[in-house]
């Protein structure tokens, strides 16, 4: 029987079979619960179901906390909303670099587990953690110190500086266990623990929708601290899921287990993250510049064309909740299964994921092309800035059949620990076509904003097929961390 077929229907004896006979409801259970099964044999789509769930709750749980501080804070007035506003477009950036440290983390913590040796994957999450602290302390103290300054350079009104610092100072200060919270998580699910994680952004969005009411507008004893009160309940709550997560780290009953005798620094492992790292960061920031620059390109055709796009991309960004689910597993599974020493099996896992990321997204893309004037509307009446989105979001959907690719094989190649090779189609499709494609159809050929949401689903496809080809050639297959 070949190693494909056998892959599929034989599973260890310790671990229950992932067999067809199981049902979704109990499968659901078992993702929400937490799955004790080797990841790295039995079926693949139902190993990918079992990660992604509570992969895609915890990021909706994630971008619930500025919902949650924008949905108290309007009610203080437009300068408080500035305040939260401008102070999160400050955290956003500055979250590249927890971003750029998880993917090391996640493609370290999952080759150790799928080489069935959970005490480097233990020690290699402590050395992330070390990392983080080294990087987000001066952050923070940076951030505490400049927080005035920082706010007026990014165009904040004396009044907002005067209201806000408080605010910022906090947010900022707060970059540690920011940091924490998204290093414990992607180490948790390079273990294969994404229920802990999710379970961790439940507890810590919980306590903040009961927190921020009554630190901002006072309640008994609180006294009402106003749009400070969002920030000190938010970093609260945060702090509170860290501890959540350190608890299961240390418990000694998860998949990972963090010992005393893991505590050690060990300057070689700390090394590799670096190495993962750095082209993991800087991926994060060519993404993050990407989105800054088609805003600047698009606003100088006016507040509409802006608010349009503004609102089409969130849509679209919405709507790929469950797709980001799927890669993040995808990039877990690829990690544990070529530490298992099963890169058939790792390339299976990626395609199989993109597969299922492309019916979705096909899915998505034709109810947008359907619907997209109604969905538009939910937001805004302005009649041109309904026909901004209109157009933006039909557009821009077009492209979502090739991007399902542009998805998960990134992560794919993260999680195989091969970081440098997205980077550099993120910096060819993106940077090197889309942005001046963008600037070239909307000024010098007078498309306007239509030419900025063309390129951008050029953009799209010409990340998906790059993607394609590299994974192909499967020169990931033989990285070694």
């Amino acid at each position: 029987m070949s190693r494909t077929l056998s892959s599929e229907i034989v599973t260890p004896a310790s671990s229950p079979a992932l067999d067809a006979n199981t049902g979704w409801w109990s499968t659901l259970r078992e993702a929400l619960r937490g799955t004790s099964r080797d990841l790295t044999a039995g079926s693949v789509n139902r190993a990918l179901l079992l990660l992604s769930i509570p992969m895609v709750l915890e990021m909706v749980m994630e971008s619930v906390f500025a919902v949650v501080d924008v949905f108290f804070v309007a009610r203080l007035g437009a300068a408080s909303v500035a305040t939260v506003g401008i102070t999160e477009s400050m955290l956003t950036f500055l979250q590249t670099l927890p971003m750029g440290l998880a993917i090391g983390a996640t493609a370290l913590v999952a080759r150790r587990m799928g080489e069935k040796s959970p005490e480097r994957a233990a020690s290699a999450a402590v050395q992330s953690l070390w990392l983080g602290l080294l990087l987000s302390v001066p952050v923070a103290v940076l951030g505490v110190l400049y927080a005035g300054p920082l706010l007026s350079a990014l165009g904040a009104t004396p009044e907002v500086v005067a209201h806000g610092t408080p605010y910022a100072r906090v947010m900022l200060g707060s970059m540690v266990i920011i940091m924490l919270l998204f290093l414990i998580s992607a180490i948790l699910r390079g273990a294969g623990d994404a229920a802990t994680s999710m379970r961790a952004l439940w507890v810590a969005n919980a306590l903040n929708l009961v927190l921020a009411p009554c630190f901002i507008f006072g309640v008994g004893p609180l006294k009402a601290m106003g749009v400070l009160g969002a920030a000190v309940a938010t970093t609260v709550s945060r702090g509170v899921g860290v501890l959540y997560q350190l608890r299961a780290l240390a418990r000694g009953r998860g998949r990972l287990v963090i010992r005393r005798q893991h505590l050690r620094v060990e300057p070689a492992t700390l090394l590799t993250l670096l190495r993962l790292s750095g082209s993991a960061l800087l991926q994060a920031l060519l993404t993050m510049g990407n989105w800054l620059v088609l805003m600047r390109i698009i606003a100088q055709f006016g507040s509409a064309a802006l608010a349009g796009y503004t609102i089409a991309m969130r849509i679209i960004l919405l709507a790929q909740q469950p797709s980001w689910g799927v890669s993040h597993a995808a990039g877990t599974l690829v990690g544990q299964s070529l530490g298992a020493g099963d890169s058939e099996r790792a390339e299976r896992v990626a395609w199989r994921a993109s597969l299922h990321t492309l019916i979705f997204l096909c899915a998505v893309a034709l109810g947008f092309i359907l619907f997209a004037e109604p969905l538009v509307r939910t937001f805004t009446t302005e009649a041109e800035v309904v026909h901004q989105a209109t157009r933006c979001l039909r557009i821009v959907s077009c492209g979502l059949l090739f991007y399902a690719f542009g998805t998960v094989l990134p992560h794919a190649f993260n999680g195989a620990g091969d970081t440098s090779t997205p980077t550099l189609i993120n910096l060819v499709c993106i940077w090197l076509l889309q942005l001046p494609l963008a600037w070239v159809l909307s000024v010098p050929m007078g498309l306007g904003p239509l030419g900025a949401f063309l390129a951008i689903t050029i953009g799209y496809c010409a990340l998906g097929v790059m993607c394609a080809v590299l994974f192909r050639r499967g020169h990931w297959k033989t990285r070694r961390i």
